[in-house]
């Protein structure tokens, strides 16, 4: 239960951070508490990004097809069935990728964290390349 709170207390930590550019975290890591902050932050500003290209791309959609409400139906409701297969697929790999780290512990956290803002970047970049 500790564990569980000290990670929500590090995703707000590392949303305050994604607030001020100034505060990053990242910049002078040098322990695991900072490792782990660093971590939280990067996963945060890259879900940040992501939802930004993701209604960036939402937003070309409706511009380009503005004439056309049945082949905006189609491509926004492709798009949603996509973004959740997606995100199935990010959290099965996200789930297993800090193996063998202890479920709760801070490299458990900060590897989980690594593969949530990898994932989200990869992502991020595809989004944004379409519809260009």
């Amino acid at each position: 239960m500790k564990s569980i709170f000290f990670a929500l207390a590090l995703i707000a930590t590392g949303v305050q951070a994604a607030e001020d550019a100034d505060n990053n975290p990242c910049d002078a890591v040098e322990n695991d508490i900072q490792t782990l902050e660093c971590s939280a932050y990067n996963k945060t500003t890259a879900e940040q990004l992501l939802k930004d290209n993701y209604q960036g791309l939402l937003e070309r959609f409706r511009a380009e097809y503005a004439g056309n409400k049945t082949q905006l139906a189609d491509i926004t409701g492709k798009l949603q069935v996509a973004e959740q297969l997606w995100i199935k697929s990010r959290d099965a790999d996200c789930a297993i990728a800090p193996f063998p780290a202890a479920v709760g512990s801070k490299a458990y956290i900060i590897d989980q964290n690594d593969c949530l803002a990898n994932k989200s970047d990869e992502r991020s970049e595809f989004l944004e390349s379409l519809a260009q």
